[in-house]
């Protein structure tokens, strides 16, 4: 399975790491012709006009989007619960006296075995991000520690694999109408009633969406 393959690197690309330590644009805030500067920190709500059948009835949280192009993760989609001492023995990590399990999701097709930890922004270090409000990533060899510890986050949700979308890609999905985008609800992505996300981030739609 993907697990054996985790290697420790939190980013899924350089450009996600040179990303998460800059300054970002606004989120949502409009740029020259009427187009969201920064998706980054918002929700990507699958619409009935999702063509691809891997996005279905997905909600995805907006870890960067930018002119190269973006990544998020998938936050509707668990499929295993593994121990926290399992994931830093994958990782190379000391892993006695650890506590505690967590409860893997799909991040999207990409790059399976790669690691990301969103967490609640209750919990931070010098390795932390907030990416919205709420809503943070720390390097997963810092946050499983303190999770297995007992003084990690008060939430926080483990992704194999990501979303990702090049240059230009996600604009044209969303004005071919394959996403609602929304602001980002600490509370939602956190949720673990993952049966009914997806229907309570679509009745979202109202006021506060975003359109291209």
């Amino acid at each position: 399975m993907a697990l054996r393959r985790i290697t420790g690197v939190w980013c899924a690309a350089g450009a996600l790491a040179l990303a998460l330590s800059t300054p970002r644009p606004a989120h949502g805030k409009p740029e020259e012709g009427g187009q969201p500067a920064s998706l980054t920190g918002q929700l990507l709500v699958a619409t009935a006009g999702m063509a691809d059948p891997r996005f279905a009835r997905t909600v995805i949280f907006v870890v960067h989007h930018d002119a190269s192009g973006a990544l998020g993760l998938v936050v509707n989609r668990p499929f295993k619960e593994v121990p926290i001492a399992v994931l830093l023995d994958r990782l190379g990590l000391e892993h006695e006296g650890v506590r505690g399990s967590l409860r893997m999701h799909y991040g999207g097709p990409v790059d399976p075995g790669r690691v990301f930890i969103l967490h609640s922004a209750d919990y931070r270090t010098e390795k932390t991000e907030v990416i919205a409000d709420g809503i943070a990533m720390t390097a997963p060899s810092t946050v499983l520690r303190a999770i297995g510890a007992g003084t990690g986050p008060r939430k926080a949700l483990l992704f194999l694999s990501y979303s990702g979308w090049g240059a230009g890609q996600l604009e044209r999905e969303l004005r071919a109408g394959a996403w609602s985008v929304m602001p980002a609800d600490a509370a939602l992505v956190f949720d673990e009633d993952y049966d009914t996300k997806w229907q309570r981030a679509e009745a979202r739609r109202g006021p506060g969406r975003i359109d291209l």
